[in-house]
């Protein structure tokens, strides 16, 4: 399943980078990182590098992970296997937040995504290296 998810992260270099406001919450020990997905809106997570707790608060999703596509709606609490690559379809607006062990009270939220993910935070979702971005940018510089 994970190389059928970035196949489809593949695919959406194509379309225009939809805005998802992320917001990040801490508290001694923890860490959170919510994100509001608009509805229509495909999205491809990053992966992982630890087991973690997910709580779609609001909204209902499709739901594509290792073990098949889901559909969830709030509240719905799911455990995040490490290592998985996982994308969800918006059918409706959906807030849905991760919760993450934070020992040493990081606050540099760019430390931390490098520190819980396989990636970095210009990579992600609004990041100046975001794939999807820098193909939509060069597209516009094509089409101008």
């Amino acid at each position: 399943m994970r190389e059928k998810v970035k196949q489809l992260e593949a695919d959406l270099l194509n379309v225009p980078q939809v805005d998802c406001p992320i917001r990040h919450y801490f508290s001694p020990g923890m860490y959170a990182r919510e994100i509001t997905i608009p509805a229509g809106t495909v999205l491809v997570g990053a992966v992982h590098r630890m087991d973690n707790i997910a709580v779609l608060s609001s909204g209902r999703l499709l739901l594509v992970t290792d073990t098949g596509t889901v559909e969830i709606s709030a509240p719905h609490t799911v455990h995040c296997r490490a290592g998985c690559k996982n994308a969800a379809y918006a059918i409706e607006t959906a807030v849905w937040t991760n919760f993450l062990p934070n020992p040493t009270d990081e606050k540099d939220v760019d430390r931390l995504v490098e520190i819980y993910t396989e990636s970095k935070a210009s990579d992600l979702i609004g990041g100046s290296t975001n794939p999807q971005l820098v193909a939509n940018r060069a597209a516009e510089r094509v089409e101008a």
